[in-house]
């Protein structure tokens, strides 16, 4: 899909935004948030619509921005922002989760840090990541995914997924658990039953609240009550969804933090796990040390390029093809193999991905605190903010980013 074309005005605008620029290394902390990527459609949304979605965007990029300007861990800038959508039934995640075939909820979220964070120094350099699928009862995957990372001796593996991730996180984490009905929401049921060829009509929540967890805990008592779902109802404006929800964070400490949560595609198999939670596909970050013989170090050395690289990314849409192609890491190595700026690496990948009929987008950020922001489909969710603390957001392919 070919963007239109911007003037030279507004290209030099958005590259100025996607640039790092000649900041301090110390002030070129960045963060870039995803709400998923796909069938959006811009004839069915009303400006009224479109500010609530770009709202929510920018309350995430706020939260995530107050850590990463006290200093904060990228990791911890990322779980900040991704709560906040995960908190809101607007995107496919958390509270908006899309329902399976079966009509039930299963979640997925993933971190991975380029290396290990300044507030855990003895954390292994090898432990890059941890992930989690098939999850029915964890109110933020993000606060799991981020516990479990940061207890080796507990989950020492890089993926976990249903009960034993649950009860890990609720048990020794304190992670807070919710009934499955917490889920519900009236926008997601119906895209369930229309995607099924299933009569909508009447609308049918659960009447009776699950409480009885078998992760017993306090915090089961903000279970959401069914009289409470009226408030979250919503016109969506992407239909059938398959995206994710993600945030990249680069600290000012140069530590790069990918992280991703979804429910995953409306009416998926049942125990079908998707690109969120592997390793490579939907999610990566790494750093290493730029190489090559002596005519290419001074040619490197001559045009800036620094010694350390380091990149982190998260994709959203089909993740069946984000699986296919392992595409979140091919970044990667397209910039360390191919020399290839960030920019033309992710827009490398989004590309393939269309090629065998993948439709979404990616988020990524350099160790320079370069973004790039790539899609081939009707639209993504997306939104970035720097050292100045201005957010701009934007939905549609052809939009700009810019301030609400």
């Amino acid at each position: 899909m070919a963007k239109k074309q911007p003037t030279g005005k507004s290209l030099a605008a958005e590259r100025s935004i996607l640039r790092a620029g000649n900041r301090d290394t110390g002030q070129n902390y960045v963060l870039v948030i995803h709400g998923g990527a796909g069938t959006m459609d811009r004839d069915s949304s009303t400006p009224e619509k479109r500010t609530k979605y770009r709202a929510t965007l920018i309350r995430a990029l706020q939260a995530g921005y107050e850590v990463l300007k006290l200093g904060g861990e990228a990791m911890d800038a990322t779980v900040a922002a991704v709560t906040v959508l995960e908190d809101s039934p607007l995107f496919n995640a958390g509270k908006g989760a899309v329902f399976n075939v079966a009509g039930k909820n299963e979640l997925e979220a993933s971190l991975m840090l380029s290396k290990p964070p300044a507030t855990h120094p003895a954390m292994p350099t090898t432990r890059r990541g941890t992930s989690v699928t098939l999850l029915t009862r964890t109110k933020n995957p993000s606060h799991l995914v981020r516990a479990l990372y940061l207890a080796p001796s507990l989950a020492p593996h890089p993926m976990l997924s249903g009960a034993t991730a649950e009860t890990i996180g609720a048990e020794d984490l304190g992670i807070q658990t919710v009934a499955p009905s917490y889920f519900w929401t009236e926008a997601r049921w119906r895209e369930h039953r229309t995607g099924l060829g299933l009569p909508v009509e009447p609308i049918e929540p659960p009447h009776v609240p699950d409480t009885k967890s078998e992760f017993p805990s306090e915090t089961d008592s903000e279970t959401t009550e069914v009289g409470s779902l009226e408030s979250f109802k919503f016109d969506p404006i992407d239909l059938m969804p398959t995206g994710t929800v993600g945030a990249v964070a680069l600290d000012a400490r140069g530590c790069i933090a990918a992280l991703t949560s979804t429910g995953g595609k409306t009416n998926k198999l049942v125990g079908r796990v998707g690109d969120t939670p592997i390793m490579g596909s939907g999610f990566w970050a790494e750093e290493w040390q730029r190489k090559g013989g002596l005519l290419k170090r001074t040619w490197d050395r001559l045009s800036g390029k620094p010694t350390q690289a380091g990149v982190g990314i998260s994709g959203t849409g089909d993740g069946d093809y984000y699986i296919r192609q392992n595409a979140a890491s091919t970044v990667a190595h397209r910039m360390q193999y191919l020399d290839e700026p960030l920019e033309d690496a992710a827009q490398h990948v989004v590309n393939d991905l269309l090629k065998d009929g993948g439709m979404g987008g990616i988020i990524a950020i350099d160790r320079q605190g370069n973004v790039a922001l790539p899609l081939n489909c009707g639209g993504m969710y997306r939104g970035i903010i720097r050292p100045d603390g201005v957010p701009l957001t934007a939905i549609f392919f052809d939009d700009d980013l810019s301030q609400l």
